[in-house]
């Protein structure tokens, strides 16, 4: 593959994780990865200006080309001598080719081999969009990253839809790499597919293939669930070189940024920042602050103590709820900015993580953070005295900060096991075979992940040998019960779990060799280790195993 025009520079990888921190240059300057781009649609950032954009460390804006041939054209772009001038912003600018619109209108337009022809919501004229006319569109708007035009699905689409989709993405790419011909303007293929990894796998070796700068992974969230989209972005990117950027194209919450991040990809765009702002949404380092409850009326503290921004510099939470309840623009405008700028420091911080490699755990404090409400005024305040909030599923309850069974009244504890000495022991083995751990009792799957999560700190540090853990439960209602209430399961946080009661089985991407699966029907390889949470029914015959045996389950007065 010749030189990309990024000059693209791979300048770490993270221990434990597919993260990377990397440098490219545009036309318009230096860009350090991983980043977040901004959307202006329209060469404006909604309710944003240059100024508190550029303030904010946005490097990259997305602008779209199929609103922007509509209005101003691309004749304005040509006279007026570009995007970068129109809109005075002296940075980088990437466009959007239009495949999405494509998408999103699907009673507006019709699809043929030439492209998509559709009706402008400006002048009613009809329009063949093609990948030659989306490039040209794209070199007058003057971007400094052109993307293909693409057939956009619902990632949900059955396999014959998908492989059509992707065939004419495939035929188009190939259009827009010629439609570009001597312009300086970078150009990034699209990776489509749906859900199926086969079709990823298609579609990635026939792109990698042609000369592109860049790779996006497009056809996520239009629709699947998020561990879908995750395991997706993982199994493509994968598949994408290592000397490109990777970008996954709208998505999406902080959340789903880090996790993208963890799984190899460089560049995001979302309108959610300004989106959610406009309904008076923040996302803070205290968790995610709705500026419209009455709790705010009062409150003379700034939006985030931690955060450096100008709006947090200067105006209290109390006035941004004001500004909110009354609809004020500026209180989009001051949200808005502040959280853009939230984002750009969440990739700062990550970036730096990757550099000095301690990513992982940073990932693992984030992602506990980042999807909670304020924590310094929860949504549903703690009840005090001795009413508690009773939950049911089956024959467990929530019982305060533990779920109890009602039949045995055994009470599992809402904590997991920082060390775990014999597992460490027994992990530092240089073996090949795999550690078989028994988990008797599956509960919250305190004693799993306790396990889980001590062989991911080891081998942060050291070699270990591979472990796979069986956990024997007669029933999963426990963990069912348990992964509705995160906050208080924090541990079920690690998604491991979740995995676990979709498939039966989880797989860890990033430590090779950890495993974690339900028993079946036959008794699995004898044990090398037993992690013991007395559950009713699970007590029996452990004693025959010469092997350790741990008991997860501190003393408790409903076991005693």
């Amino acid at each position: 593959m010749p030189p990309s025009r990024l000059d693209f520079q791979l300048q770490a990888r993270a221990s434990g994780s597919r993260a990377r921190a990397a440098t490219f240059r545009t036309l318009h300057g230096v860009i350090q990865t991983p980043l977040f781009m901004p959307v202006g649609t329209q060469a404006t950032v909604k309710a944003q200006t240059p100024e508190s954009l550029a303030a904010s460390g946005s490097q990259i804006l997305l602008a779209n080309t199929y609103h922007l041939l509509l209005r101003p054209g691309p004749e304005v772009f040509e006279k007026l001598g570009g995007i970068h001038r129109f809109m005075k912003w002296p940075g980088s600018v990437l466009t959007d080719s239009g495949g999405y619109q494509i998408f999103s209108l699907p009673h507006s337009r019709s699809m043929t081999e030439k492209g998509a022809v559709f009706q402008s919501y400006v002048d009613n004229r009809r329009i063949l969009l093609s990948p030659e006319l989306s490039i040209q569109t794209q070199r007058s708007i003057g971007s400094d990253i052109m993307m293909v035009l693409d057939q956009c699905i619902p990632s949900t689409a059955d396999e014959k839809a998908a492989r059509k989709a992707l065939q004419v993405t495939q035929r188009w790419a190939a259009r827009s790499l010629a439609a570009r011909e001597d312009s300086p303007q970078s150009l990034f293929a699209i990776v489509q597919g749906a859900l199926y990894p086969h079709l990823r796998k298609e579609s990635a070796e026939g792109l990698v293939g042609m000369p592109f700068d860049g790779f996006a992974i497009g056809g996520l969230a239009v629709g699947e669930e998020k561990h879908q989209r995750e395991d997706v972005c993982e199994l493509t990117a994968a598949l994408l070189p290592e000397d490109r950027p990777r970008y996954l194209m709208g998505v999406g919450t902080p959340v789903d940024l880090l996790e993208a991040v963890h799984r190899g990809v460089d560049m995001f765009d979302c309108i959610i920042p300004t989106q959610v702002a406009k309904r008076g949404t923040a996302f803070t380092s205290r968790g995610i602050v709705e500026l419209r409850r009455s709790v705010y009326k009062f409150a003379d503290e700034p939006l985030d103590a931690a955060c450096s921004c100008p709006v947090c510099r200067t105006h209290s939470r109390a006035y941004l709820h004001h500004l909110t309840k009354t609809q004020e623009t500026l209180g989009w405008t001051l949200v808005g900015q502040h959280n853009i700028h939230f984002y750009h420091q969440m990739m700062c911080e990550l970036r730096q993580s990757i550099l000095e490699d301690r990513f992982l755990p940073l990932y693992h404090e984030k992602r506990a953070m980042l999807a909670e409400e304020d924590l310094d005024h929860p949504v549903t305040p703690p009840k005090r005295g001795n009413t508690t909030t009773v939950v049911e599923i089956g024959r467990y309850e929530l019982h305060g900060s533990s779920i109890r069974h009602l039949d045995s009244e055994t009470v599992l504890p809402a904590e997991i096991r920082a060390d775990i000495p014999q597992l460490m022991s027994l992990l530092s083995d240089d073996s090949d075979q795999p550690l078989i751990v028994w988990d008797m009792g599956l509960g919250t799957g305190a004693a799993a992940l306790s396990a889980i999560l001590s062989y991911e700190a080891a081998a942060q540090r050291r070699p270990v040998r591979p472990m796979h853990i069986v956990s024997f439960s007669s029933d999963r209602d426990a963990l069912k019960l348990a992964l509705s209430h995160k906050k208080i399961f924090p541990w079920l946080r690690h998604g491991a779990a979740d995995t676990l009661l979709h498939r039966g089985a989880w797989k860890s991407r990033f430590c090779k060799g950890l495993s974690w699966s339900l028993a079946g029907a036959e008794e699995p390889t004898t044990p090398d280790l037993i992690l013991h949470t007395p559950i009713l029914g699970m007590d029996s015959d452990i004693s025959r195993h010469a092997c350790p045996v741990i008991d997860l389950l501190a003393p408790s007065p409903g076991n005693r």
